[in-house]
């Protein structure tokens, strides 16, 4: 259940600057056992596609950076910032995934603790998430995932990291196939 703390923030934080190749974001939601998400489980090839405003990266972290270096990250996040930045993976969803709503995992570097999962509405079709996550990397995120079929999902997340900046997220899912081997967790 640890690994079901890592923030969403973090990890869309990681994912718009390009330091996160296979984006992970656990969802921890014990009360959503009851109805399954409407998808087969397998391997799933997901295209990302993130824009981002603002530096995110907190002022604290800018301020101890050596000049050279803060220079050079503020530079690199001004030239990114409100252009799409697209990249797509192959992931693995188990049944429990699907019935977990761990649509998108995170791997253990996105890990943070604190950070807290609210199902605001689900439906075998629908699911919409808010996540929450405390200081220092305060950050709140609204995700809506819905399941054209069982072999097509699409979704939007929003994160919002005050003083830091926002990131959009959509992404479209499709099914490859039951068999999983040779996909990375």
């Amino acid at each position: 259940m640890n690994s079901m703390t890592s923030t969403l923030g973090r990890c869309v934080y990681l994912l718009a600057l390009g330091l996160l190749s296979n984006p992970a974001l656990l969802w921890p939601t014990p009360e959503a056992q009851a109805e399954s998400f409407n998808a087969k489980p397998g391997a799933w090839e997901m295209t990302f596609t993130t824009q981002s405003s603002g530096t995110l990266i907190p002022p604290d972290v800018l301020a101890a950076m050596p000049p050279e270096q803060r220079a050079k990250v503020e530079q690199s996040m001004q030239a990114r910032s409100g252009k799409p930045k697209t990249h797509t993976v192959k992931t693995c969803l188990t049944k429990e995934d699907l019935d977990q709503h761990r649509i998108i995992k995170e791997n253990e570097d996105g890990n943070e603790p604190g950070c807290k999962t609210t199902v605001v509405s689900k439906s075998s079709t629908k699911l919409v998430l808010e996540r929450t996550c405390p200081s220092p990397h305060a950050s709140t995120s609204h995700m809506t995932v819905e399941a054209q079929t069982t072999e097509s999902l699409t979704g939007s997340m929003d994160t919002d990291r005050p003083r830091a900046g926002n990131v959009h997220l959509d992404f479209k899912s499709r099914w490859i196939s039951a068999n999983c081997t040779g996909i990375a967790e």
